[in-house]
């Protein structure tokens, strides 16, 4: 510094480096999920979903737990009916370019989980 030429200069302060953007991951998400259908909330949503009809063309398989303690991997998901107690809100939309990841329900819990 100009005005004391005895202290040292000022450490930059550390700033972290912004995370890349990139798509959602599904295989990541599990335990409670509230899935959200008005548009208008859109933006208060963690990631867009698409309900695939086919199993074959499915990111993730989806098997909904009865108990929220079951709900511990991926694909298992426990459906709240509110959404402030939920883990995740999911924005579900009929337009699958606009998801970022697609999911199918299936009724075998050993078929659940991710298709990657």
């Amino acid at each position: 510094m100009a005005l004391n030429p005895f202290r040292a200069a000022p450490r930059v302060p550390f700033v972290a480096s912004a995370a890349p953007v990139g798509s959602i991951d599904p295989c990541l998400i599990y335990g409670s999920v509230y899935l959200e259908t008005d548009p208008y909330r859109r933006s208060y949503c963690f990631a867009t979903v698409y309900q695939e009809p086919e199993e074959a063309f499915s990111d993730l398989l989806v098997f909904q737990e009865e108990n929220k303690l079951f709900a511990d991997k991926a694909g298992f998901w426990y459906q709240t009916s509110a959404r402030d107690f939920a883990d995740y809100v999911l924005f579900v939309t009929d337009k699958r370019a606009l998801a970022d990841f697609s999911i199918h329900y299936t009724k075998s819990r050993s078929f659940a989980g991710c298709r990657k």
